[in-house]
């Protein structure tokens, strides 16, 4: 076998083998499934209406060509015996529509939780002032019986300044107002029919 100046063999003759990169071998494609969903809920248990709807997103895909007459008969059989929210949406994972459940958002995507305050650490409400013209009105309508019933006309109309003022302001007082009035007709009263007795019998 004649070699050749530059080191090749003659034509025809073989060559030894050239050595190269080794070969890498390309995984096995995985079969055609589902796609998966990994879902904070996808243990909890479906109800019907869930598989329901699960069902209507797969007839549209159906009846718009996404998904073929035999893709469409084996996900509507796993879509009726499917018992989470996890097999539901693994069967329309791959769908417009899907997935049917939302994730549930997280503490930072929902926003700071807002904790109510006990009504222990709670400020008071603030107090409504008593209306001082009603507070006299009190007073003098009870100081009508020790001094006779001297003070009941200033009972009386100390009374109605104050109720009108405790309307006008917001305030408290208006019990007392109203005690102040009583008071005070009463003592009016009590003096009006002495008076009237003396005119009549005097």
């Amino acid at each position: 076998m004649a070699v050749q100046p530059w080191g090749e063999q003659e034509f025809g003759a073989a060559r030894p083998p050239v050595p190269g990169p080794p070969a890498m071998p390309y995984p096995a494609m995985p079969p055609a499934a589902v796609p998966q969903v990994a879902m904070p809920q996808s243990a909890m248990r479906a109800a019907t209406a869930d598989r329901e709807r699960t069902v209507d997103v797969l007839k549209a895909a159906f009846a718009e060509g996404r998904l073929s007459a035999a893709e469409y008969g084996e996900r509507f059989e796993a879509a009726s015996t499917a018992q989470t929210y996890g097999q539901l949406a693994r069967l329309v994972a791959d769908l417009p529509a899907g997935p049917m459940v939302a994730p549930q958002m997280t503490v930072a995507q929902a926003g700071p939780v807002l904790v109510p305050v006990p009504p222990t650490f709670l400020a008071p409400p603030p107090q409504r002032r008593t209306n001082a013209v009603a507070v006299t009105s009190l007073v003098l309508g009870l100081l009508c019986v020790p001094t006779g019933g001297l003070l009941g006309v200033p009972a009386v109309i100390t009374g109605h300044i104050g109720r009108r003022q405790t309307a006008e302001r917001n305030e408290e007082g208006d019990g007392m107002a109203v005690t102040g009035l009583v008071f005070g007709w009463l003592s009016i009263a009590f003096w009006a029919t002495i008076m009237l007795t003396v005119a009549v019998f005097g």
